[in-house]
């Protein structure tokens, strides 16, 4: 397995190591393999996380504990779902899967609320850009 140190995989996804150190501290993205030394050692897959984690927070302007909440519900739906597949008995808590719905549908809300948003800006930027370029043409 290619093991990358946490120099790199800073470099890789463009946060600091403090960032990464603290996104594994809240439970963002999961405790890396170590060496004997202790140097964190971060595969393909962890760095890919990160690099979702920065596009949900720079991107789509997810706050932290926006993230936190969206990885409980994502968590506890693959519990549910491991469950649902090694169970004989395939009936679950009802009332646990209608919370996790709700918390999903709560999450696209506010997606979708942030896309309206970042929409709107954009149209108001191609106005502004129009307005600039006919101002050029005069």
């Amino acid at each position: 397995m290619n093991w990358i140190k946490i120099d790199e995989a800073a470099k890789m996804t463009g946060i600091t190591k403090r960032a990464i150190r603290y996104y594994e501290e809240i439970g963002l993205i999961q405790p890396p393999e170590r060496s004997d030394g202790q140097v964190r050692l971060y595969t393909e897959e962890d760095i890919e996380q990160l690099k979702r984690v920065v596009d949900a927070k720079e991107v789509l302007g997810f706050s932290l504990q926006e993230l936190q909440h969206f990885l409980s519900i994502k968590g506890r739906v693959l519990e549910h779902k491991v469950q649902y597949e090694t169970s004989r008995d395939k009936t679950f808590k009802q009332s646990e899967l209608e919370e996790i719905a709700v918390g999903l549908k709560e999450q696209r809300n506010m997606l979708e609320d942030k896309m309206e948003k970042m929409k709107s800006f954009q149209n108001e930027l191609k106005d502004l850009i129009q307005k600039v370029e006919s101002l050029l043409k005069v």
